[in-house]
């Protein structure tokens, strides 16, 4: 899948993963195998669910958002391959 990374997710953008333990960048999400990209998803949907989370933290909050609808577009299209 790495050749149909777009240019702009080749940004530096990250998220800190707490359930896998480090720093993801969006072009990882690409290459992570599908246990951690489930978890993933689970995490930033917890994240976005708790309107908590937006006013402590706006920024992790709209990061969480944008990592979580790109997960699922690469989990999609895993499944499509399938």
């Amino acid at each position: 899948m790495p050749n149909e990374i777009p240019p702009q997710e080749q940004l530096r953008k990250w998220f800190r993963s707490h359930l896998l333990g480090r720093e993801l960048e969006l072009q990882d999400l690409y290459e992570l195998p599908q246990g951690d990209l489930d978890l993933l998803m689970a995490e930033t949907a917890e994240i976005r669910s708790d309107p908590d989370n937006r006013a402590r933290s706006h920024g992790r909050w709209c990061t969480a958002g944008y990592v979580l609808e790109l997960a699922r577009i690469i989990d999609r299209r895993r499944s499509a391959e399938s």
